[in-house]
């Protein structure tokens, strides 16, 4: 899964020592957020690991990790809002929303709603399609999906940012608890879309009564 493994982002962290490892961790964080190839857990554990090394503190990398993570998620939102439907003849951005997946996505918010958007924190891959897709509906405003994504961002930042600090000393067994980690989030993730699943089935067979 992982395009960049966590020493070898941990070692590009740390060359822009401690004056910057935050301002690293951030940017990436943005970059993230508009389609880079790193995996954002990958990039939230290896900010934790600066820390634990002691280029950072660790509560602050979490402060720096949630704002990376809302202003990335945010810009990519309002690219959307401001460009509707347009945005998806930018080349860039039609590499990853095609006018299918762009549909799929639309489909998804008319059978979950907002839903889907707390959902997506999880969604590697289709975190950033549902994010600009979100933009360009009318379906939330800016602030719900601040709000929503803050939420989801406030369950997952600070497992991946302390975990990366508990197994700083340790980068072997960190990798194993990450991917233990991620098959733990995907399987809370796969109840929680069953519940929604069954809670929206349950509420259109009542007001179809």
């Amino acid at each position: 899964m992982d395009l960049v493994n966590i020493p070898d982002l941990v070692n590009f962290f740390s060359r822009f020592g401690n004056e910057f490892a935050y301002l690293a961790v951030f940017s990436t964080l943005i970059l993230c957020g508009f389609g880079l190839p790193i995996p954002e857990d990958i990039s939230l554990v290896s900010g934790g690991v600066l820390a634990g090394l002691g280029y950072a503190n660790e509560h602050v990398m979490f402060g720096v990790g949630m704002a990376g993570v809302l202003v990335g998620d945010g810009s990519v939102f309002l690219l959307g809002r401001i460009f509707g439907e347009k945005v998806l003849r930018i080349p860039f951005i039609a590499k990853f929303l095609t006018p299918e997946r762009f549909s799929k996505v639309q489909e998804k918010f008319s059978q979950y709603g907002n839903w889907v958007v707390f959902m997506a924190r999880f969604m590697p891959g289709l975190r950033m399609p549902i994010y600009l897709t979100a933009g360009t509906s009318d379906r939330i405003s800016f602030f719900r999906f601040l709000f929503l994504d803050m939420f989801a961002a406030a369950i997952s930042v600070p497992i991946w940012v302390y975990l990366g600090h508990y197994g700083a000393k340790n980068l072997d067994q960190l990798s194993n608890l990450v991917h233990q980690g991620q098959i733990t989030v995907f399987a809370l993730l796969g109840i929680l879309v069953l519940v929604l699943v069954l809670y929206f089935t349950i509420k259109k067979k009542r007001s179809g009564k």
